[in-house]
């Protein structure tokens, strides 16, 4: 058998010269001819025969040649315009006349992809295949075949393997974990970072080792069971975080995203998804937690833990019939040793104190403490109020153990304030507000004793409401009025702004301070009322005083948080100033510090809201509150005003000195201006000048002062005697 038989690959010229059975031979011979001619013609690809010798003579090229090459056939036959070699690659033609040549020494068909210079200069891929042509004596003469363009495909199989190349080095080097597991729990797939995760030093040892994922794996097995319900129900599961272990026994914590890869079916064939240690996201979210809920200094729940503790108490004493004691704890003269001893010394105090408190109760009761030198005893599961009794006497007695300072030992005593659930309310809040109202009543009967609540301590609430109508009327009688403080600038001397600061003024009563009725207008709502007659006020009265001629200056408002949270807060600012005709520019809004941090996210878009009118904001009290840095940076704030609790004693305590300097330097690297309040002496004064504090307010420059008064200090400021220039 010759080779051409072989390969099924026939030479041209027997093809050529073959006639269709049944015809005439010139017809025939016609017909083929026809018939070869059309079939090569549209062809896609070029058919040739070459000469075996050294320059690859073509003797017969298909018209297919020119969308192939860019040549026409005729520039190819006989190698008119140069022979086929020369427009396959340089880097090619080796390889290319060695395949063609080692085939024809087997007597076999030869197969071979390359490179082609097209006539328009681009670069083709092309696939060749093609056989020897023997002569009389057996020896191969030329060689026929075809050669096909195959580009295109050539770029998509790169494509593919770059695409392949890419996965497999993001799949080897990922941070993440990448793993395949069978729903019966085995991994059939798992990359380095994966076994890394898990403490493997390979893909291959964690496949082998795990074979049981959800006991071998997961330390509760009921999160594997509902890993697999996710999946069976949804097909995917979502930020899914598990206790598992490592190889060592350690446990740690993952969060897993995984889908479920189906066949044609539908049928569940594998989980593929990504894992990533979680461990020190949850301690950090732990510990977020827990401070949201507890005291920063005594580590005791705070006001929001105990209400959320209070609550389950009252439930469960609900359903089995039992009384829960409220006992509100709050230590006698505590500020008197705070201020004396200082700070450091009346934190530890605190700190003795809430172990001594612990100490005092059960495991199942809770010691809270609500701020300042006030706790509070949730006492579940009493039998009646002796019981109460008894044990409220004992934390009588601990505190009132001699406490040993650095300067020597201190009697400290308590009063304490008692309400029962049922008897004295059923919620909450109410038993919280019982035990307080009975608590400031044993403090009026002498101190370092305990009340019940009774319905006579509810005169105090009267009064309350008392104070909440007369606030009513007041507004409907205009019985409000601003004093002004002005606000200096140290390096000028120069009063540069002022803080408006509510009054009451009632019929035949003598002036009524802010503290006296500001809780009570923020408890009954009255403050929003109360608080956009202030913003109107003052706004009005700055104006006015621009309208005299005298040099503009910013004026300060307090917000109260009630205020702050209202939807329409910026459209109000916004309608006040547009009605007042004053400029925003000269407008200031006062937050505290302990405020701001409550709802810290929420705030700030208040915050944006309000600087995009233009409007100034101060942080007021700051240093008392529980700041964070990375919230301040953000806060689009103007000025911060040093709480005066750390300016009182600013030349005499060094950590309040310490306090003081470490705010301006924080102002002044954030870029922005820094007030002491209350400062009230020289050294005070000179202490902030020497330390670069931009301005004061206080009564060492002036009290606050009716509009008529604050007016006149304007009026000789314009006409050149500052203070201190």
């Amino acid at each position: 058998m010759n080779s051409q038989a072989a390969t099924g690959i026939r030479p041209l010229a027997g093809i050529l010269s073959e006639q269709i059975p049944g015809a005439p031979r010139e017809a025939g011979l016609l017909d083929r001819n026809r018939l070869l001619t059309t079939l090569i013609s549209n062809l896609v690809g070029m058919i040739y025969r070459c000469r075996l010798d050294e320059n690859w003579t073509m003797e017969f090229v298909s018209d297919g040649c020119f969308e192939l090459t860019g040549y026409a056939p005729e520039e190819l036959l006989l190698n008119a315009r140069g022979n086929y070699e020369q427009i396959t690659h340089p880097d090619d033609r080796a390889r290319v006349r060695r395949a063609i040549l080692d085939a024809l020494a087997r007597n076999s068909q030869y197969d071979v992809e390359y490179r082609l210079l097209h006539c328009d200069g681009c670069l083709r891929w092309v696939w060749e295949r093609g056989v020897g042509v023997m002569n009389r004596a057996g020896e191969p003469e030329a060689i026929e075949g075809f050669i096909q363009d195959i580009t295109q495909r050539h770029a998509a199989d790169d494509a593919l393997r770059e695409t392949e190349r890419r996965y497999r080095s993001i799949f080897e080097h990922a941070t993440e974990g990448i793993f395949q597991t069978t729903p019966d729990g085995r991994y059939i797939n798992a990359n380095p970072a994966l076994a890394s995760i898990y403490g493997y030093a390979t893909p291959a040892e964690l496949i082998a080792d795990l074979s049981d994922i959800q006991h071998q794996l997961y330390v509760d097995p009921e999160r594997r069971r509902e890993f697999v319900r996710l999946m069976r129900q949804y097909g995917y599961a979502r930020n899914f975080e598990s206790h598992v272990f490592r190889r060592d026994g350690s446990i740690f914590w993952i969060s897993e995203n995984a889908r479920a890869v189906r066949d044609e079916n539908g049928e569940v064939q594998f989980y593929e998804g990504t894992v990533v240690e979680i461990t020190e996201r949850k301690r950090y979210q732990e510990e977020l937690e827990y401070q949201a809920s507890h005291d920063s200094l005594t580590g005791l729940p705070n006001r929001a833990l105990l209400v959320d503790r209070l609550k389950q108490t009252i439930h469960a004493a609900r359903r089995d019939g039992r009384v829960v004691a409220v006992a509100f704890v709050d230590l006698d003269h505590f500020k008197l040793i705070n201020d004396s001893l200082g700070h450091h010394v009346g934190d530890r105090l605190l700190l003795d104190m809430a172990e001594r408190l612990r100490a005092c109760v059960r495991s199942q009761d809770t010691v809270a403490r609500q701020g300042g030198d006030e706790f509070v005893l949730i006492l579940a599961d009493q039998p009646d109020e002796a019981g109460v009794t008894m044990l409220i006497r004992r934390v009588l007695e601990a505190v009132a153990q001699p406490w040993a300072a650095e300067h020597g030992e201190y009697s400290i005593s308590c009063s304490i304030g008692v309400s029962l659930f049922p008897r004295d309310g059923k919620g909450a809040e109410a038993l919280l507000k019982c035990a307080d109202l009975a608590m400031f009543k044993a403090k009026d009967i002498g101190r370092n004793t305990f009340q019940f609540f009774t319905p006579e301590l509810n005169g105090a609430m009267i009064d309350r409401l008392e104070v909440a109508n007369g606030l009513r009327r007041g507004l409907e009688r205009n019985e409000f009025l601003l004093h002004y403080q002005p606000r200096v600038d140290l390096a000028s001397g120069r009063i540069v702004g002022a803080e408006a600061l509510i009054r009451w003024q009632r019929p035949d009563q003598a002036l009524t301070p802010p503290g006296q009725f500001i809780p009570v207008a923020e408890e009954t709502g009255l403050i929003v009322p109360i608080g956009a007659w202030a913003l109107r006020e003052a706004c009005a009265q700055n104006i006015a005083w621009q309208a005299m001629g005298l040099p503009p200056i910013v004026v300060s408002v307090n917000l109260s948080p009630i205020q702050f949270r209202r939807a329409g807060l910026v459209a109000e600012v916004a309608n006040t100033l547009r009605e007042t005709g004053l400029e925003a520019r000269w407008l200031e809004l006062e937050l505290t510090e302990s405020f701001i941090m409550q709802d810290a996210e929420r705030i700030n878009q208040a915050m944006a809201g309000l600087k995009a009118l233009g409007v100034e904001i101060a942080v007021d009290d700051f240093g008392t509150g529980y700041s964070s840095l990375s919230y301040l940076k953000r806060f689009p704030v103007d000025r911060l005003k040093i709480d005066k609790s750390f300016v009182q004693d600013v030349n005499h305590d060094p950590d309040d000195a310490a306090i003081a300097r470490a705010i301006i330097s924080l102002g002044h690297s954030l870029n922005l201006r820094v007030v002491a309040e209350g400062v009230e002496t020289e050294a005070q004064l000179e202490f902030m000048r020497a330390h670069g504090c931009d301005e004061i307010q206080g009564y060492f420059f002036s009290r606050p002062v009716l509009a008529t008064e604050f007016e006149a200090m304007l009026l000789r400021q314009r006409d050149d005697y500052p203070f201190g220039g």
